[in-house]
């Protein structure tokens, strides 16, 4: 059953309440980038899995691609014969990608949605790719088992985030590395929560700003980061960190959306290049050397 986050604050909760919430949310309310529920299709059909990577590419847009989906972060030319381990496959777009790219991919995932709608993408793409349901604050791995480990927008949701980042460390090899997305505490949809549901609607008389972040976004819990601080948690177990902030054209013009489309037309793609990259929604993190 599902816990209403609406109801309950997050740090009132165990560890497995939080979970068990975490996994009730992302089974009802799958990541499939259909931000305005108009695709009409059936789901788990080769269209709709078109029409939802149509969004996500566009969506990530301004930092993630230059000459094939994701290459801009994703080291695709790096992977063939890698073994790499994927955190929170969703909807699978980033396991096919790095299985076409010739790597010997396992995708994890709390969810059995997101287990179900990966393996059916790649049985329609013809490729392979082991599947797991499982919590990746526990990981059902050998130590040193990967090369590579990425994450995209998941760790940030956990109860115990830097359970996870330890659990990163132990499966990769000493040379292996990871890029991990999480939520950006300093990007513009905090900046807009912050003024509009924690100063505006009154939400500092009720709660702390972080409850107030976490109850305006996706999923049923969330941490939002600063950099540094969330490259230190990184630090504790990894020899070299960095990070880079990245976000989409609604972090660049934060307006509504027929005033963006406005905007869009009138403002140049250096300008929407270094807005996202100054105030974006996301902190994308590199470590390698795990110690």
């Amino acid at each position: 059953m599902a816990i209403d986050k609406t109801d309950k604050r997050s740090a009132e909760l165990s560890s497995a309440e939080v979970q068990r919430g975490n996994s009730a949310w992302w089974t009802q309310n799958p990541m499939a980038y259909d931000w305005g529920g108009k695709i009409e299709l059936p789901r788990f059909s080769a269209e709709w899995y078109d029409a939802i990577d149509a969004q996500f590419l566009y969506g990530s847009r301004l930092f993630a691609t230059s000459k094939q989906p994701f290459d801009r972060i994703i080291p695709v030319a790096e992977l063939r014969g890698a073994r790499v381990l994927e955190i929170g496959c969703g909807m699978g777009l980033h396991t096919q990608t790095m299985a076409t790219a010739g790597a010997e991919v396992t995708a994890v995932d709390l969810t059995s949605t997101a287990v179900e709608a990966t393996s059916r993408r790649l049985a329609l793409k013809g490729l392979r790719a082991q599947v797991l349901q499982c919590d990746a604050e526990n990981l059902p791995f050998e130590s040193a088992a990967f090369d590579f480990v990425w994450s995209w927008g998941v760790i940030h949701h956990s109860s115990r985030t830097a359970r996870i980042v330890r659990e990163i460390a132990r499966v990769l090899k000493p040379t292996g590395a990871c890029r991990i997305m999480v939520y950006n505490r300093e990007g513009m949809p905090a900046r807009i929560c912050f003024l509009r549901d924690h100063i505006l609607k009154g939400g500092f008389v009720r709660h702390s700003f972080e409850e107030t972040l976490y109850r305006s976004c996706d999923g049923f819990s969330a941490r939002f980061y600063v950099r540094e601080q969330f490259e230190d948690v990184f630090r504790a177990f990894f020899n070299e960190v960095s990070s880079e902030v990245c976000g989409q054209e609604s972090d660049a013009i934060p307006l509504p959306s027929p005033l963006r489309r406005w905007a869009l037309s009138v403002v140049s793609e250096r300008y929407l290049q270094k807005a996202q990259a100054k105030r974006g929604a996301f902190i994308f993190l590199t470590a390698s050397g795990p110690h």
